[in-house]
């Protein structure tokens, strides 16, 4: 699983990656937010969809400026649907808005975005900014779309990527 759809225009390296399996319920979340994402296009270097598979995602978000990640994250149903947005490191660094994600810290994959951070940081590989907006899910079973409230989520999530990238581009200048 690994859509990728190439730039309208190619600026400053900027990637967005939904992470997820569209056939087990809310994980699919970040593949629907890059599916809103490529019906309206906007200038981004890559715009993909990856299974969460650590050595993919360092190869997706390689070179980037700024990488924003979508991926699903479990919570109990009353909070589904819910974004957070942080900015993340592998170094231990701790400085406020910055959270630093650990390897045991899988999501909804057996291997994820934590042990992706870990190798990418041994290997010099880290975007100089990282972004993970994670959705809220509840429901993880195979075959089974998202839930109603994640699905309500999807829209929103899309226009917080726009105006990231918005913002990233306006700081550039």
């Amino acid at each position: 699983m690994g859509r990728t759809a190439e730039p309208v225009s190619p600026p400053g390296r900027i990637v967005v990656i939904g992470v997820g399996n569209p056939l087990r319920g809310d994980d699919g979340v970040g593949a629907a937010v890059v599916g809103v994402l490529a019906a309206d296009p906007f200038p981004v270097a890559r715009l993909a969809v990856c299974d969460g598979e650590p050595a993919r995602l360092i190869e997706l978000w390689d070179g980037a400026e700024l990488a924003v990640v979508l991926d699903a994250v479990r919570v109990p149903p009353e909070r589904a649907g819910r974004l957070h947005q942080l900015r993340l490191t592998g170094s231990g660094a701790s400085a406020p808005g910055v959270a630093t994600v650990e390897p045991t810290a899988a999501g909804s994959h057996g291997l994820g975005l934590g042990h992706a951070l870990a190798l990418a940081t041994a290997l010099g590989r880290v975007p100089r900014q990282l972004i993970l907006l994670a959705i809220g899910g509840s429901a993880f079973t195979l075959g089974q779309g998202l839930g109603p409230a994640v699905a309500e989520a999807v829209p929103g999530a899309a226009a917080a990527v726009r105006g990231i990238v918005a913002r990233a581009r306006t700081d550039r200048r």
